[in-house]
């Protein structure tokens, strides 16, 4: 008699991303309770299980849910609504979103997380404002998150607004402390400006929490907002490794903290964050954009891609951040990929639960098609998917084992509610642009 289980999923291939493993052809997956059950030959797991549903997708390939290690989501209304037209002229996409409020996070986030479940995105790194909204919206769209908390120093708000943010960071810690889908890390923001005590505050309550955390190193958003004065002459790569060294020196640079570069990052700073332990997130795209650079690989899964504002570069596009990272890079197909799936989930600190197809782990998966490119050998099915595949191919997609995507259709959102979104806050945000 056959075992029961809740989903079976047959692709063509199977693209575990474990270090080790390369793809699959004719493999299967089964799921239960919101896990990977099963993974082997499709005829050994067909005779074993008896599925409630039974996924058959014959030209596609099957790997783990692709994991954005660094967004702002509720910014992708800023671009829907085409304001502002740069991302860098006054004012900001950082400033706007804040006049407009809570409501423009909550709508933001939902709006971003439709477009990255399209996408093949099922957990994402947010860094904005009124992270108590966005990590309700992530958990309520059963989507997985890591939500910032920010810690920022503004120009004579000193101590006493350090404290109310960290009061509110270790709520929001005590809040989702059980929740198997968001977790939370700090992130300092202008770092540049925060002075020595502030850091020091935030190292020893991320201490006390057992809390990761995350900084830019050289955001043209952070450098606007921060208090410190800096002369146009001076090189961002120079500023970035000086802030490195002082967190070198207060004790930030270690295991479970994540530089984030939207920039070029000069190699011996690279070297640096390599050296004791922690991680780096690159954002292919936007540092093109600012001039190129290259994409470190740091041992043990430690180099995580993002996609940073969708104001600056457009929609959320892994597998396009991967390509990039590739041919900047020299990377193969099968690196690139592991990026933004088993390299993302680890500098996340969620490599225990996703970022690779493995018994055990929960089911984020994410099949894209692959008819159009004719794959016939599974050796190259890799540089199929990187190289041949855009994020419309994306064709399903389950988070915890629920569908969240079939077929191409988006579920559990209302399309017409989603389109209503960018004009009405185009609208609101020329309304606050103007105040």
């Amino acid at each position: 008699m056959r075992e029961p289980t809740d989903l079976l999923i047959e692709p063509r291939w199977l693209l575990p991303m474990t270090p080790a493993s390369g793809a699959h052809e004719g493999y299967a997956v089964a799921v239960e309770a919101g896990r990977i059950r099963a993974l082997g030959p499709a005829t050994e797991l067909r005779e074993r299980f008896e599925p409630r549903t039974h996924v058959l997708r014959e030209h596609h390939a099957l790997l783990p849910g692709l994991v954005n290690a660094h967004t702002r989501a509720s910014h992708a209304l800023l671009r829907a609504a085409a304001l502002p037209a740069g991302g860098l002229a006054p004012p900001l996409p950082a400033e706007l979103a804040q006049r407009a409020g809570v409501d423009f996070v909550r709508d933001g986030t939902r709006f971003a997380i439709a477009e990255m479940l399209r996408a093949g995105i099922t957990c994402f790194a947010d860094l904005g404002s009124h992270p108590e909204e966005a990590a309700r919206i992530a958990s309520a769209a059963q989507m997985r998150a890591a939500i910032a908390l920010p810690v920022s120093e503004p120009a004579g708000g000193g101590a006493e607004n350090v404290t109310a943010q960290l009061a509110r960071a270790e709520r929001l810690w005590d809040e989702y402390r059980s929740d198997p889908r968001i977790s939370l890390f700090f992130a300092p923001l202008a770092a540049h400006g925060l002075s020595d005590g502030t850091l020091t505050r935030v190292r020893r309550v991320a201490d006390e929490l057992d809390a990761r955390l995350a900084l830019c190193l050289n955001a043209e958003e952070e450098f606007a907002e921060t208090a410190l004065q800096v002369r146009d002459a001076t090189p961002r790569t120079a500023l970035s490794g000086a802030l490195l060294q002082r967190l070198h020196a207060l004790g930030l640079l270690r295991p479970g903290f994540a530089a984030i570069a939207v920039k070029a990052v000069d190699p011996r700073d690279v070297e640096l964050i390599a050296r004791e332990g922690a991680a780096l997130i690159a954002c292919p795209q936007a540092s093109l954009r600012a001039g190129g650079g290259t994409v470190a690989l740091l041992e043990g899964q430690r180099t995580a891609l993002g996609s940073d504002s969708a104001v600056a570069v457009g929609a959320f596009d892994l597998l396009a951040e991967a390509r990039t990272a590739a041919l900047l890079s020299g990377f193969s197909a099968a690196a690139a990929l592991r990026l933004i799936t088993l390299g993302g989930a680890t500098v996340l600190g969620l490599q225990a639960h996703i970022g690779s197809l493995e018994r055990g782990k929960v089911a984020d998966l994410t099949c894209i098609d692959l008819q159009s490119l004719a794959s016939r050998a599974c050796a190259r099915v890799e540089d199929a998917v990187l190289f041949g595949a855009t994020r419309s191919e994306v064709s399903d997609v389950w988070t915890g084992g629920r569908a969240a995507v079939s077929a191409g259709r988006l579920l559990a959102f209302d399309s017409e509610e989603l389109a209503d979104l960018p004009p009405h806050w185009a609208q609101r945000l020329k309304m606050a642009a103007a105040a």
